[in-house]
């Protein structure tokens, strides 16, 4: 296996980790930021205002694109088993 191979490899995890992790953040982010200017507009300073419409947002994201994120993430553990002979320098006939 060559450094070029395995170059590829570590890309395609990393790329794989932030597509998944990507719709998680961003919905996180922007109820979030919705939160801090009604908490910065109101002067309400309550903590858990902050974090419960986050987890309410990422649970209604991962319902919506949990297929999905699933369907992804095992096309590409498929893809990592059957280059595992690949890998380990067997060549099929």
């Amino acid at each position: 296996m060559s450094i070029g191979e395995v170059t590829t490899l570590l890309q395609g995890g990393i790329f794989q980790v932030l597509k998944l992790a990507a719709p998680l953040l961003f919905s996180a982010l922007v109820v979030g930021l919705v939160v801090a200017i009604f908490q910065a507009t109101t002067s309400i300073q309550e903590q858990t205002l902050t974090f419960v419409p986050k987890i309410i947002a990422i649970l209604l994201v991962l319902g919506f694109l949990g297929g999905w994120m699933f369907t992804s993430l095992g096309g590409y553990t498929v893809n990592l088993f059957e280059r595992i002979p690949e890998m380990a320098g067997i060549r099929n006939p």
